[in-house]
């Protein structure tokens, strides 16, 4: 599990061909990498996986081509990508309960300066819509934000200057595509509420 709020940054440094999927080296200086064993998961765009070797500024992950095919960002040498260590029972919750298993790609209709924030515009996938609420949460490139406005398929969000500086976030612009994960409760009350019918 994770909280959406983001550690720091890292960047894609080698790309491995694998039979399905990839192997990454992820260079991450600014992550604490000395409690990180072989095993433990880290989430990356929002996308939760394993470290399957460590040095000591960088680690390397095994994508596979399922994650692939339902995700963006992980592809891209020396591409970025938003860093989070998970997290333990006792730490403190900034974000939401996030799984760090993507939902769905949203594409980016506007990002542009409002004030000293920024207003983010999102089409969601048409299956994703209904999770998506306002003042609710999301997850979008693994940063736990809250929604301001929902229409249809389209949500805004307001992201103060501090967000933009230190994630990836500030390199968005129209057309670009993003990880969402809807908020973990909103998924477990319609199972609830489809299995009484």
């Amino acid at each position: 599990m994770f909280t959406g709020i983001v550690t720091t940054t890292g960047k894609i440094t080698h790309i491995q061909p694998l039979e399905q999927g990839l192997r990454l080296t992820v260079a991450a200086p600014g992550l604490k990498l000395a409690d990180v064993a072989v095993g433990d998961s880290i989430a990356h765009n929002g996308v939760c996986l394993t470290v399957i070797a460590r040095k000591k500024s960088s680690y390397q992950i095994d994508v596979s081509r399922e994650t692939l095919n339902c995700t963006v960002g992980l592809d891209l040498l020396d591409g970025e990508v938003n860093l989070e260590k998970a997290m333990r029972l006792s730490d403190f919750i900034g974000g939401h309960l996030v799984s760090g298993h993507v939902d769905g790609v949203g594409e980016v209709e506007r990002f542009e300066p409002v004030g000293e924030s920024h207003e983010l515009v999102i089409k969601a996938p048409k299956g994703l819509a209904k999770y998506i609420a306002r003042k609710g949460s999301i997850t979008v490139d693994g940063v736990s934000l809250t929604t301001n406005r929902v229409k249809g398929r389209r949500f805004s969000i307001n992201l103060i200057p501090h967000t933009v500086a230190v994630t990836t976030l500030k390199r968005l612009h129209a057309g670009a595509r993003v990880n969402l994960e809807v908020d973990l409760i909103a998924r477990y009350v319609e199972r609830m509420l489809g299995s009484s019918k």
